[in-house]
């Protein structure tokens, strides 16, 4: 069952793989749980739910807009919980018929503060945390809740090109396919946490435990690294260079 805004494309891809489809806006509560209604009268067994919907915000918390600050904490963070509680009975069978699990997508960007787009990171931090705790409240339940903490993925919303156009940073970039092979694997294996790549995002998060200073640093000189790529690209757009 696939469930996002945009019927074409929702229609095109359930057509190649032979599914069902639902349109709805996560960001809106009620489009939420009327999906949630249509897709339990025909399926009222769920077996796994996997919550993948985001969207950036790519400005400090003092300078977005608090517009945009409600919609993505709607969508990267709400969106996920409407649509858990919504499809709890259903997973609620599929524990009793074998067992359910809850995939929930967040971000690396949800176990670190980054300024740059703290909107994004705030609305991460509460989907991490929501993850985490909603592990516990179902423990004996027989749902499983995994999380997945991707790093810079390329996508359509997230095209990452800075990144790609640096020699060494570009590196760090995945790739949707990576992530989907990461869901299959904490599913299949029972992970809780999964962070895409281990390299270097797994002991970057422990450095940021142990010493957040020498973290922000880091991060500082990874965002003024691509701010400076950024601005030779547009230089370099307008010369004509390729």
């Amino acid at each position: 069952m696939l469930v996002a805004r945009r019927r074409d494309r929702l229609e095109a891809l359930a057509e190649e793989l032979g599914c069902e489809w639902e349109v709805c806006d996560v960001g809106e509560r009620e489009a939420v749980e009327a999906a949630a209604a249509r897709i339990l009268d025909r399926h009222s067994t769920v077996h796994l739910l996997v919550n993948n919907a985001g969207m950036p915000a790519r400005r400090p918390l003092d300078e977005v807009e608090l517009e945009l600050v409600e919609r993505v904490a709607r969508v990267n963070y709400l969106g996920g919980v409407w649509a858990t509680r919504a499809l709890l009975p259903g997973l609620r069978s599929g524990a009793a018929a074998g067992g359910a699990h809850v995939v929930n997508v967040v971000s690396v960007a949800g176990a670190v503060a980054f300024a740059p787009s703290g909107a994004y990171s705030a609305a991460k931090h509460a989907q991490l945390a929501f993850s985490r705790s909603l592990r516990v409240s179902l423990i004996g339940s027989g749902i499983a809740v995994h999380t997945i903490l991707p790093g810079y993925v390329q996508t359509e919303g997230f095209p990452q090109r800075s990144l790609l156009a640096h020699p060494m940073l570009r590196r760090i970039v995945a790739q949707p396919e990576d992530i989907a092979r990461a869901i299959l694997k904490a599913v299949e294996r029972g992970r809780r946490e999964v962070v895409v790549p281990w390299f270097p995002y797994r002991p970057a998060l422990a450095l940021y435990g142990i010493a957040p200073p020498l973290f922000a640093r880091a991060g500082d000189w990874m965002v003024r690294t691509s701010a400076t790529f950024r601005a030779k690209a547009a230089e370099g757009d307008e010369g004509g260079a390729t």
